[in-house]
């Protein structure tokens, strides 16, 4: 490791000649207690910035072991110092300190979920943080001497002080991140065990600032949450005590109520809790089964020899739709292959909102039944479908549902919201059920059948341009450029963060390589990628190591294999 006066004669040798002379930095040196770490220089001022790493041993740091004794806490923690550090480069870094991003220091990007990152370490020995780093320049001429040294001597150390030294943190607040973390996962890891799919807590603050974000109403404006005592249930967390909320159980559930009442409010916030959120999110204490899917229509969306079936057999033409693919899918087909595609990897819980959804996979009702005969309709509905889904399989579903009673027959409950806050309606749901007999005609069969399981082909999946150069970016939360070919990933609801968005595409590009051989299922590759990420972490699959990474769900890589238009199955 080289010593902190090489870094200064560095600097000073490099200050005014060409940005390449930059390169000379990479390596490793000690400064005072820390070592920082030059892993990546970047071509010039308009380039993707350096990559630096900052390290202080847990001698100098200080965190009490407790603080990251089990996986859940380690998360929490680092997700943490992830912020802190952010919050601190914000404040201390001056920035514009020449052209291009000369000045930039910042670590990975985040949201309100706690997911496992690549932006920070900590363990018995150490605490490092991964950011990155804008070399100053004016034009393409380093400004090394002054600019440099301010950066990386005063900036950068000043921020490490202010957030990698126990000490100097507000203790409480850093327990608090981790005991609420700590809390929600001892509740969602005990919904299964009471039969439940969901659990929202008491004086929740559910709806957000606004509807592109993700950040929470001010709880002065807000409703908070309140569970109707018929469906509440507590847990007895192991920091907090006791926890009061309401219990959605396994089954079909209907959310009811009249427009603007809260009820695709309450479905987000269910959706968005297969995550832990940070405190004062207003949904730390939502918790939802980790294998719940949102699904909806997708017009125009890539299928590929994907089993519709359940959904949509006996096709005018002679289409084999368990073997189905379109490049471009109507709405129906779209949600069908939406729905069989989670069942494929092992979704436990469907979510689904009426106003996102197909009309004609949702219902048929007695009318529509009477004038076109089933014989001459190939869609069978999700009413038909849904109560075998839960007897058979065990996959359970939350539907926000404002138009068709006729649903009332299949649910196990009905809650309906007013004015953001819940009742538990079932009993009234049943009556009205019986008094308005529904006269329609049950379709699809007595059965859901088994869903085929598919086999991608490898060389269907690969990033590579003519040249043999990887072009792999996420590009927002929305789309990954994988080679040639564009992934749209608007319509996956429970992408949390851009960085989960990187990690996906480096990942399958690992599983064409690595996992995908011609004879391993969608389902198989999915459970060998989530076992070597929490096992080996993120960076198995990543070309390089850096901050801006987190862990995406086994789903939401799926789906987007799913919406590779190169990808061929088996």
């Amino acid at each position: 490791m080289n010593s902190e006066d090489e870094l200064v004669k560095l600097l000073n040798k490099i200050d005014g000649k060409g940005y390449g002379s930059y390169k000379k930095l990479k390596g490793s040196y000690e400064i005072g207690e820390y070592q920082l770490y030059i892993d990546y220089v970047q071509g010039d001022p308009y380039a993707s910035p350096s990559r630096f790493k900052i390290r202080l041993t847990q001698l100098k740091a200080g965190f009490l072991i407790e603080l990251f004794e089990t996986e859940t806490r380690k998360i929490a923690l680092e997700d943490f110092l992830t912020r802190k550090f952010s919050e601190e480069a914000k404040k201390i870094a001056k920035g514009d300190r020449g052209s291009g991003k000369s000045g930039m220091i910042a670590v990975t990007d985040f949201g309100q979920a706690v997911l496992r990152r690549t932006s920070c370490e900590i363990n018995g020995d150490f605490v490092e943080v991964t950011f990155v780093v804008g070399l100053p320049a004016g034009g393409r001429t380093p400004l090394s001497k002054i600019q440099g040294k301010e950066m990386i001597f005063n900036e950068i150390t000043k921020i490490a002080e202010n957030s990698l030294y126990y000490d100097n943190l507000e203790k409480d607040k850093v327990i608090k991140h981790v005991e609420t973390v700590e809390d929600a996962e001892f509740i969602r890891g005990k919904l299964e065990e009471e039969n439940l799919v969901a659990f929202v807590a008491n004086n929740s603050i559910l709806p957000r600032e606004s509807g592109i974000g993700d950040k929470p109403m001010d709880p002065g404006e807000a409703v908070a949450f309140e569970s109707p005592k018929s469906l509440e249930v507590s847990f007895d967390a192991p920091n907090r005590g006791e926890i009061k909320g309401m219990g959605i159980p396994e089954g079909v559930t209907l959310i009811v109520g009249g427009g603007y009442h809260g009820k695709s409010t309450l479905l987000n916030a269910i959706a968005q809790s297969v995550y832990n959120h940070v405190p004062a999110d207003g949904r730390e204490f939502v918790l939802t089964n980790p294998n719940a899917v949102v699904i909806r229509a997708e017009d125009g969306r890539f299928v590929e020899n994907c089993d519709i079936s359940p959904f949509i057999a006996n096709v005018p033409s002679g289409l084999d739709t368990s073997s189905f693919s379109t490049e471009d899918a109507s709405g129906s087909t779209s949600q069908a292959a939406n729905i069989t595609e989670a069942l494929e990897v092992g979704a436990q819980l469907l979510l689904i909102d009426e106003d996102t959804s197909a009309t004609n996979l949702m219902i048929r009702d007695e009318r529509m039944q009477e004038l076109v005969a089933k014989e001459e309709e190939p869609i069978t509905p999700l009413i038909d479908k849904i109560g075998q889904l839960y007897e058979e399989k065990g996959v359970s579903s939350i539907l926000v549902m404002g138009g068709s009673g006729d649903y009332f027959d299949v649910a196990d409950n009905v809650i309906q919201m007013k004015n953001y806050i819940p009742k538990d309606v079932t009993d009234q749901a049943k009556e009205i059920a019986e008094k308005f007999e529904s006269k329609r005609k049950r379709e699809g069969g007595s059965e859901f059948k088994e869903i085929k399981n598919r086999k991608p082909v490898p060389n269907s999946i690969d990033p590579r341009k003519k040249s043999g150069k990887v072009k792999i970016k996420a590009r927002g939360t929305d789309t990954i450029q994988f080679g040639y070919k564009n992934i749209d990933l608007s319509k996956i609801h429970q992408i949390t963060e851009r960085p989960q968005v990187r990690s996906i595409g480096d990942i399958l590009f690992y599983a064409a390589k690595n996992i995908f051989d011609g004879d391993t299922t969608i389902a198989e590759g999915m459970e060998k990628i989530e076992k070597m990420m929490q096992e080996k972490g993120i960076h198995k699959f990543t070309p390089y190591k850096a901050g801006n990474y987190a862990s995406p769900r086994k789903y939401e890589i799926s789906a987007a294999l799913n919406r590779l238009r190169s990808l061929s199955c088996k």
